[in-house]
């Protein structure tokens, strides 16, 4: 009897190590991500909320491993970046176009690591950048503000004052224009350091300054400082058009749409791929036509739009054909 029952601890004895042996070696196997983010922090519910709802989605999906980082600061990337890869991550990818300096040095140093990045336009044999058609998108949401204006006058209120954000100010304003040539569009920044994507209040003072001059629309593309925009709205009655997620929902009925800047798909993609083994360093492009870029209706703002749907949908296909051109900031920018 006590063989036996020394035969049966040992038997359970093996299997318990074996199963932790293979729980080990299955978690030793599983694709590893590190996530690196900007200032706003994944609860901005705009950018870096897109960016962390697609890298969530790959954890359930894909099994991944996910581990993310908030930088408080743009001195944070680097740091945060070579701590990933120093822990072999399968792939790292920065959300932010701050992230380009970072990005450059870490990179060439870690040749066996996969980088990704959004909104950088970053060279090396282990980056992709994931970039948008954020002019698109904003000329569509500006032709559905022009033709919704009710005064003649909308706004547009940017987080940090950089290239990016003039992107979306251009096109914003020359759909305004192609809805409506006698609206006139006001615009203010929040500021021009990082700060900038953090600032509600500051968003919303600027959003009621706009609101004093007249503006019954405004778009804003401020990351978490567009969330004073949108209490400055329901203050006054009047609307806002959200940003990079659907944020229709944040205040329901004051949000005319919002324009989707797909990163949540971007980010997705990058991993899918990367974890088949279909990993092309270079540049991925999204825009109208895939619908990385897009514009936002559901039971929240499906009453306020569809005096408008039809003329934005043929306005959309005039986009995606070449029919109607929109301006790049970007490219406007080299040729000066």
């Amino acid at each position: 009897m006590r063989k036996i029952l020394c035969l049966v601890a040992v038997l359970i004895l093996v299997l318990s190590c074996t199963k932790k042996s293979e729980e080990t070696s299955s978690q030793q196997k599983k694709f590893r991500v590190g996530l690196v983010l900007d200032k706003g922090g994944k609860d901005d519910k705009s950018f870096n909320s897109a960016a962390f709802a697609g890298a969530t989605r790959a954890v359930k999906e894909l099994n991944i491993d996910l581990k993310d980082v908030e930088s408080p600061d743009d001195s944070a990337f680097e740091p945060s970046m070579r701590a990933f890869a120093e822990k072999g991550m399968d792939l790292i990818i920065g959300i932010g176009f701050s992230q380009k300096d970072a990005l450059s040095k870490v990179a060439p140093q870690f040749p066996n690591i996969k980088f990704a990045v959004v909104d950088a336009d970053v060279k090396g044999p282990n980056i992709i950048s994931l970039m948008f058609a954020e002019h698109e998108g904003s000329y569509l949401i500006g032709y559905l503000a022009g033709l919704a204006t009710q005064t003649n006058v909308v706004g547009f209120i940017g987080g940090m004052d950089i290239p990016l954000i003039h992107r979306f100010e251009l096109g914003y304003q020359e759909g305004v224009k192609a809805a409506n040539p006698k609206v006139k569009v006001l615009v203010n920044y929040a500021g021009i350091t990082s700060d900038a994507w953090a600032n509600p209040s500051r968003g919303k003072e600027l959003a009621l300054t706009q609101i004093a001059n007249k503006a019954d629309i405004i778009f804003h593309a401020a990351g978490a400082t567009g969330m004073g925009v949108f209490d400055a709205v329901e203050e006054k009655q009047k609307l806002a058009i959200g940003v990079d997620s659907n944020q229709n929902w944040v205040k329901p009925g004051r949000v005319l749409s919002s324009m989707l800047k797909r990163v949540d798909i971007a980010v997705f993609d990058v991993i899918e791929r990367t974890k088949n083994g279909q990993y092309v360093a270079g540049t991925k492009s999204f825009g109208l036509a895939d619908k990385g870029i897009d514009y936002a209706i559901d039971t929240n703002n499906e009453k306020l739009i569809e005096p408008y749907k039809a003329k934005l949908e043929a306005m959309r296909e005039k986009i995606i054909k070449g029919e109607v051109r929109v301006s790049d900031y970007y490219v406007i920018r080299k040729t000066k």
